[in-house]
């Protein structure tokens, strides 16, 4: 591992800090349900636009439009171009728990 130091003493390295956030992500065909890795500091949307052309999806599920798993792995590369529309797991509201009634 290479370790530098500026003249304030910081230090920089060449590894990279991500988070994982477990997302729901809808293709031209599929669902796909995973973790997405975003640098510290940034949001989802910054790690979709930062022009790769492949982002990786781990403990990745691929679901049918009827609702069953086809595939599991855990690795995936999903080709952006492919994304048609992605939310984060924190993002998801329930119905019931924004209606309060079960009647």
């Amino acid at each position: 591992m290479t370790i530098q130091f500026d003249e304030k003493g910081k230090i920089y390295t060449k590894i990279i800090s991500k988070y994982s956030v477990y997302s729901t992500i809808q293709t031209t065909t599929h669902r796909i349900e995973g973790n997405i890795y975003v640098k510290r500091g940034e949001r989802l949307i910054d790690e979709l636009l930062s022009g790769g052309q492949f982002i990786a999806v781990t403990d990745a599920k691929i679901i049918s439009p009827h609702g069953e798993i086809l595939v599991t792995a855990d690795f995936l590369s999903l080709n952006t171009d492919q994304i048609i529309w992605i939310i984060p797991e924190d993002e998801i509201e329930d119905e019931l728990s924004n209606d309060g009634d079960l009647n």
